[in-house]
């Protein structure tokens, strides 16, 4: 197997220097975003969306040149497993999604992702293998125009830094008139 730009073998080791592991979700990734790029409109610029913010995200930074850092992958934790690739200028891309009425024949495939038993009791090396000889079978795509709003928010992310009236760190402005922990909105337990 070979995508655009590496073997399988090459994301499998990536992924385990990445994501510290290879699980079932890393592995459908490389077929979702494969399938995606197969399929997606001729475009300058590619942002990707993540409808899950557990596992699938880390497949995508690894297969494309979108991250959670540079702003390009964008998690709109809908609960689902999909992935949609886009062109910027236009907002036109395509979403796949792990299409359940495609399990039948799967059955380690459709224990994983449905969770009909506990993940200590499930065969992962199993639900791996069949992944790979699924391929793309089990994925199903469209084609989907992205929100105005959303392709909007990045040209707006343009907003000054100042330092916080309260704590004295520098913020976004755009975020308030105090930063976001002296609002209560911080992870930590109050100094």
């Amino acid at each position: 197997m070979k995508s655009k730009d590496l073997t399988f073998e090459e994301y499998v080791g990536r992924v385990t220097d990445f994501h510290g592991g290879v699980d079932p979700d890393m592995i459908a990734g490389w077929f979702m975003s494969d399938l995606a790029k197969q399929n997606l409109p001729n475009g300058d610029s590619l942002e990707a969306i993540c409808e899950t913010a557990h596992c699938l995200p880390d497949a995508v930074q690894i297969l494309t040149p979108c991250t959670i850092g540079n702003g390009m992958l964008k998690i709109a934790d809908t609960g689902r497993f999909a992935i949609t690739l886009f062109e910027i200028k236009k907002g036109e891309g395509i979403r796949v999604f792990l299409d359940l009425t495609k399990l039948d024949i799967w059955p380690e495939i459709r224990c994983w992702f449905l969770k009909e038993k506990p993940r200590h009791k499930q065969d992962l090396n199993m639900v791996i293998e069949e992944l790979k000889e699924a391929e793309t079978s089990i994925y199903s795509l469209e084609r989907v125009k992205i929100k105005p709003e959303i392709l909007e928010a990045k040209r707006k992310n343009t907003s000054a830094i100042r330092p916080c009236p309260s704590c004295g760190e520098a913020f976004r402005t755009e975020l308030g008139d105090l930063c976001p922990a002296c609002r209560g909105k911080g992870p930590y337990i109050e100094r």
